[in-house]
């Protein structure tokens, strides 16, 4: 009997491995997907639903043009604070090309208009701009293409408020070259034919964060800020404050004015004689004036001036023998150019932005106590997702919509901190992507499902990304989700000195796809807030934006793949820099390490033990012995009986052994199924 049990399963296991083989067969996408894309080669030109028509509105921005004689008018996608997610009134870009992605910049001719974004967007862009845009996949850059479209003498303007010092110099220097001028144009151009239409300024009441969420004052914050600036060698009388995140940071208040961001409208100029906030003042409440100290005139009384003063309070401080330290990351062309180049000490980014990325007692017990309430929810979604999906009921957008409302019962929760990515089958292969009404597909068992979401409470912001498959994953998509998660882990897991830039450690998360000649085009990771930005920098890893790592500093960890058209592949967690524990301590540095703070459990289904080595398992039995730990009595104390007992079968360790006993009788019954395949056993 037992020979026979042994032999069962040998077969069984066999006619699994020929079941894989035949799933092996390449993806075929969904032909109805096609008509997504725009084409305009045809007679007419064939047009999507989700495009925009802007015929009328590039018309009247011609016509403007002529009128200011401006043969060129660039437009990028930022606001006055170069913020990252911005305003609906400061969405330029977006309403004169339809193309609704975050990054990217237009640019109009009097006779042709043009977009450049990145490889994340181009599919984005084809089905939702018209034929009037032509889409540039790199062929050439923005000032070769201006380049082209003009005649020396002929002038290209532009709003120096949405332009970076580093960006307007980038443009204006190869122009000048070039025998063009680059004017500065500060009435917006596009803000003019926009008229009546456009969003209003938001006028809501700015509010205060609760004390118990915060372990320094605002008058703490000012004063770190203060030492900073009389330890810097170059001796900055003053500080100028430009990134909206910043301003919310230093004072613990929050606002409105940004979808997904608490952020406010506001400059800060902060000397140690003075502290200016640059904002709507009509919007504090008089709670918040007493708090900010306003009724008074010493060097810890917060002065409210009007935010459209900023250029001549800049102008009129310059005249003084001071030196005004800013960021460049944040600093917009149009504020810069108002102070003398003599008086600028300039860092990539101020004192401000690099003091609040490491996060103190207070807001690192905050961060955590968020991201357990924020699993509870995710959980609850998976939990969901498994009942529903075999019904054909979710969509990709019902299914955001669930996720949504289930953070919202959460304690402390001031709703999403992002637009969430849900992304099934070939959609999932865009980075980026967000379902609407015209994209919106089902999910289904026989397709991989991407959700990327993130929560904004009190205490903290939070980001997850989990990949799932609810039917059978193919071979090559189980690999690939397996080389992404031991990247993940070997991320994870590394141990460095303090100091260490960010992107440095980059290379761990892409080795595991490397060796398979895989890989993906986004960063690895990305700081995180308190209740401000789902991307604070300077922290990071493989984003260009990195600094030195150090503890206190939350980061995602993120890596993906992306197969075009048919799926995409993301896990992320987010994890704090943390001491580790190590045997010696090379030149007295002490060496770090990272503590997930994320703590969903991964798709068991999709996991190949087989290609993972034992360091990396441990890991994920260790990573899943703490959800279980920290999420079951909070799923208890929720009342949550079928989320709790959905957590126990989904955090039981992984045996190594057993496992790898299993995928060589597998791969066994794949080879047997070749041969069958090939009628060598026949």
């Amino acid at each position: 009997m037992r020979r026979f049990c042994i032999a069962g399963w040998t077969w069984l296991l066999a006619l699994e491995g020929l079941l894989q083989l035949v799933s092996c067969q390449p993806f075929q996408s969904d032909k109805s997907d096609a008509g997504l894309i725009r084409n305009c080669e045809t007679i007419p030109p064939y047009l999507p639903p989700t495009v925009t028509d802007t015929s009328l509105r590039l018309s009247e921005l011609r016509a403007l043009m002529v009128s200011q004689n401006i043969s060129v008018y660039v437009i990028p996608a930022t606001d006055p604070h170069l913020t990252e997610y911005i305003a609906p009134r400061d969405a330029r870009r977006a309403w004169i090309t339809g193309f609704t992605g975050s990054a990217g910049t237009a640019v109009v001719s009097r006779t042709k208009a043009a977009l450049w974004t990145d490889s994340r967007y181009w599919v984005q862009a084809e089905r939702q701009m018209d034929c009037n845009w032509e889409l540039n996949r790199g062929e050439t850059t923005i000032v070769n293409w201006i380049m082209t479209e003009t005649k020396e003498g002929e002038t290209i303007g532009a709003d120096p408020f949405v332009f970076s010092i580093v960006e307007w110099e980038n443009y204006e220097k190869p122009l000048l070259q070039g025998k063009r001028q680059f004017v500065a144009k500060e009435n917006n151009l596009v803000d003019i034919i926009w008229a009546a239409e456009r969003p209003p300024a938001p006028t809501d009441d700015i509010f205060k964060i609760p004390d118990e969420f915060f372990g320094r004052t605002w008058q703490m914050k000012v004063k770190e800020i203060r030492t900073k600036m009389e330890e810097n060698i170059y001796q900055p009388t003053a500080v100028l404050i430009s990134g909206l995140d910043e301003t919310a940071w230093l004072f613990n208040l929050r606002g409105n004015d940004i979808p997904y961001n608490p952020f406010f409208q506001s400059y800060t100029l902060l000397t140690a004689d003075f502290i200016r906030l640059f904002v709507n003042e009509s919007r504090l409440p008089a709670d918040i004036k007493a708090n900010l100290n306003t009724g008074c005139n010493t060097a810890e009384c917060v002065q409210l001036k009007a935010y459209s003063d900023i250029r001549k309070n800049l102008q009129e401080y310059a005249k003084g023998n001071v030196t005004i330290w800013i960021g460049q990351e944040y600093t917009t062309h149009g504020v810069y150019g108002v102070i003398p180049e003599s008086k600028l000490l300039i860092d990539r980014y101020s004192p401000v932005q690099v003091t609040k990325s490491i996060k103190d007692s207070t807001e690192q017990k905050g961060l955590k106590a968020a991201h357990v309430r924020d699993a509870v929810a995710v959980i609850r979604y998976l939990v969901w997702l498994e009942k529903e999906v075999p019904t054909g009921r979710v969509t990709e957008l019902s299914g955001a919509h669930y996720l949504n409302n289930l953070r919202r019962e959460q304690k402390f929760s001031k709703g999403p901190s992002f637009e969430t990515i849900s992304g099934s089958g070939l959609n999932a292969a865009l980075a980026h992507y967000s379902p609407n009404n015209e994209t919106d597909r089902k999910l289904s068992a026989d397709e991989m499902y991407l959700v990327d979401s993130g929560g904004q409470y009190l205490d903290g912001t939070t980001d997850i990304t989990r990949t799932l498959h609810w039917g059978t994953p193919t071979t090559f998509q189980k690999e690939a989700y397996t080389r992404v998660l031991m990247g993940h882990i070997d991320l994870a897991r590394s141990i460095f000195p303090a100091g260490t830039i960010g992107d440095v450690l980059d290379v761990w998360a892409r080795h595991a796809l490397w060796e398979a000649g895989l890989n993906y085009k986004h960063g690895t990771g990305h700081g995180i807030g308190n209740f401000l930005g789902i991307h604070e920098w300077p922290v990071g890893i493989g984003s260009g934006h990195t600094s030195q790592l150090y503890v206190g500093m939350f980061t995602s960890i993120e890596p993906g793949y992306y197969e075009d058209n048919e799926f995409g592949i993301r896990i992320e967690d987010i994890a704090m820099v943390v001491k580790a524990e190590t045997k010696h301590m090379f030149g007295g540095v002490p060496y770090l390490t990272f503590e997930h703070v994320s703590l969903v459990p991964y798709d068991r289904k999709l996991i190949d033990l087989s290609i993972m080595n034992k360091l990396q398992i441990d890991w994920l039995n260790n990573y899943y012995e703490k959800v279980r730990k920290t999420m079951s009595p909070e799923l208890q104390a929720q009342n949550l009986a079928e989320e709790y007992n959905w957590l126990q079968k989904h955090t039981e360790p992984f045996s190594h052994s057993v496992l790898v006993t299993y995928s060589l009788i597998n791969l066994t019954g794949v080879l047997l199924g070749n041969l069958l395949l090939q009628g060598r056993l026949l």
